[in-house]
């Protein structure tokens, strides 16, 4: 069955930005310095940025509670947004949205929105490619082209809501990219899209998954926000039960071995009290045997842990083969008896390379 592909316009300023800041990049306190800087009144960043993050608006036009003047110094002042729809693909299968954006600098990432019974999620990139190199990822293949910026992740997830219609309650930042070493924006994404003035999200609405960088679990651990420690989820992507395994396919694990990433984990643990989510591709014949299931168990317990199950989506350049159904079923059978939480993750988007691992650079195809 073939998906449904929509080209948008890519729609690109004539005049050159480079000098100018794109305002969905400010946290509201930012926006406040800036508009007293301008000689306006505080209170305008709460009315700018609900506009921004809240209400939808396409252009400062929209926003018809500011002043003319102040708007026209807004358009003078700011980029109004740097990422930009380009492709939609629509899933025959599940209605799942794939989505291909450009950025300012013509850039290219993708993005996903999956529905569910009764919530949306977005799925959304932190980078531009990928410089991690797991071998059984798409994202990672034409390497890492660069950082995205705090407003570029939050515009990903109004852009899919323009487009489909309806609000998006969650967010996991499993796109293509490593988010851990774009850290610095991360953080601010999180201050802007759970800000109660804009999106509001709930922080525990929110994943971010990371292929292991120890330094900035840690450094997550650590955070402090509004008094207390972050409420994300967290997710770390695992996939084999030891470190020979691992490093066959992800060279993270050459830096940072398992029992350095456990150590991070637990301390992550102990900081936030957040349950941890193990992420683990099936590769069959590779990492999904009984003795598999056994190790991997040890290596988890006394963790408040889940392992997330991903039968291996089809990249071409991979070689790597999905487990047959019932062989996914019994490692998680496995993993239970050994006393491990496991869940098998439902595929959404397969059929226009939409799910886990398969994202690209690169523009679809008309079907």
């Amino acid at each position: 069955m073939t998906a449904t592909v929509f080209i948008m316009p890519c729609l690109r300023r004539k005049m050159s930005t480079e000098m100018m800041k794109d305002i969905y990049d400010l946290t509201k306190t930012e926006l406040g310095e800036r508009l007293t800087d301008m000689g306006e009144r505080p209170y305008r960043a709460k009315q700018i940025f609900s506009w921004l993050h809240e209400r939808g608006a396409s252009s400062f036009d929209d926003m018809t509670d500011i002043s003319k003047d102040l708007r026209k110094r807004l358009k003078e002042e700011f980029i109004f947004g740097g990422l930009f729809l380009d492709t939609v693909q629509i899933s025959k299968l599940d209605g799942t949205r794939k989505y291909l954006f450009a950025m300012e600098d013509k850039a290219l990432i993708e993005g996903v929105r999956m529905k569910y019974r009764d919530w949306s999620t977005a799925c959304i990139s932190s980078q531009a490619g990928c410089a991690m190199g797991c071998r059984f990822c798409a994202s990672t293949i034409s390497g890492l082209d660069r950082d995205m910026t705090a407003g570029e992740m939050a515009q990903e997830i109004y852009l899919m809501e323009r487009d489909a219609g309806n609000n998006i309650s969650n967010v996991v930042i499993m796109g293509s990219g490593e988010p851990l070493l774009n850290y610095d924006n991360l953080m601010r994404f999180i201050d802007i899209i759970t800000d109660p003035d804009g999106k509001g999200i709930s922080q525990r609405n929110i994943t971010v998954s990371t292929c292991g960088i120890v330094p900035g679990i840690r450094r997550l651990a650590e955070e402090n926000r509004n008094g207390g420690h972050l409420q994300i989820n967290l997710a770390i992507s695992l996939h084999a039960p030891n470190d020979e395994k691992r490093k066959k396919i992800m060279p993270v694990a050459e830096k940072y071995g398992m029992d350095e990433l456990m150590d991070a984990a637990r301390f992550y643990y102990e900081k936030t009290h957040r349950r941890l989510t193990f992420e683990y591709a099936l590769m069959a014949g590779e990492n999904d045997s009984e003795e598999d299931a056994r190790e991997l168990a040890g290596r988890l317990k006394g963790l408040n842990a889940l392992v997330n199950l991903i039968p291996v989506n089809p990249v071409r350049e991979s070689g790597f083969r999905r487990p047959e159904r019932e062989n996914c079923v019994s490692f998680k059978n496995k993993l239970e008896n050994f006393g491990i939480n496991g869940s098998i993750r439902r595929e959404l988007g397969s059929d226009i390379d939409g799910a886990c691992g398969q994202l690209r650079m690169r523009k679809g195809k008309k079907s």
